[in-house]
């Protein structure tokens, strides 16, 4: 092997540590022929000769012991290793809360930021529900660019810094624009991120407008507001229809909402369809 190992790949260009190990593993035997699963078992100190092409497969997960054995192993630095600990903790972590936490310690790594920002980005603009709303608010006739005044309009206010920091990461996600005359207006970007981060993400942006749906039930008066449901049963075969409809509202509505050339507030409509009891042929 090399002495300064420049042929190992990035970790920091990871979200995935088992994908990272399967680059790690091709790119080390590229190095050294020599180089083998048995070769990488013996290193670690694991008696299983086959224990890292099994992790690679999905077929066992790493301990916290276990974490400190491929770390030498794979000879990371310091920083390499508290980074490969938080990659195996947002892969397997039981609960989306227990994912959260992971990511958020992943991203906010200097050299991951550098490598994926993107990702980092996008979570953000998801997982926190004050991102899509200044969006939004930018399409307002007297929008002020101004953080003090974005965080007063906001439902509940917000700290201006956080403002500050959202309107970064709109621009850069090219979320929002700004002409050459310096005015900012909403964006068209293709944004592309890895399936993990998005899947998470999406997950935390409805909880979130969940929440502030329930919570308008108390701070905003009726005439703003409408909050309706109704509890019907149906056939399994009608489910696909009425996501049909559904998607065929919304597109409604937005094609609605973007004829307003002049806009006074931001809104959030929210539509859930799901089951309350257990679906026939689906009990466990």
């Amino acid at each position: 092997m090399s002495k300064k190992e420049n042929w190992k790949p990035d970790i920091f260009s990871y979200l995935d540590y088992r994908e990272y190990l399967g680059d790690y593993y091709l790119a080390a035997k590229k190095e050294n022929r020599a180089f083998s699963y048995r070769y990488f078992s013996r290193r670690a100190g694991f008696s299983s000769p086959n224990f890292l092409k099994l992790v690679i497969e999905g077929k066992r997960n790493i301990s916290e012991e276990s974490i400190t054995r491929f770390g030498r192993a794979l000879k990371l630095t310091a920083a390499e290793q508290r980074f490969f600990s938080n990659l195996v903790a947002f892969c397997q972590a039981e609960n989306e809360g227990k994912k959260n936490e992971a990511f958020e310690r992943v991203a906010a790594s200097r050299r991951f930021k550098q490598a994926r920002r993107l990702d980092g980005q996008f979570y953000l603009y998801l997982s926190r529900w004050y991102y899509p709303a200044v969006r939004e608010m930018v399409a307002r006739h007297d929008f002020t660019e101004d953080p003090e005044w974005i965080a007063k309009q906001l439902l509940p206010p917000i700290h201006p810094h956080d403002v500050k920091e959202c309107l970064e990461v709109l621009l850069e996600l090219g979320l929002i624009e700004r002409n050459a005359e310096g005015t900012l207006s909403r964006g068209e970007p293709s944004i592309t991120t890895g399936h993990q981060v998005r899947n998470l993400a999406v997950a935390n942006y409805h909880r979130q407008m969940l929440k502030r749906a329930g919570d308008s039930i108390e701070t905003v008066s009726s005439e703003n507001r409408d909050i309706s449901a109704m509890t019907v049963s149906i056939a399994n075969s009608t489910i696909p229809e009425l996501k049909s409809r559904i998607h065929n509202f919304k597109e409604g509505i937005l094609d609605r909402c973007d004829r307003d050339e002049k806009t006074e507030a931001v809104y959030q409509v929210n539509i859930q369809l799901f089951p309350l009891t257990q679906i026939i042929g689906e009990q466990t």
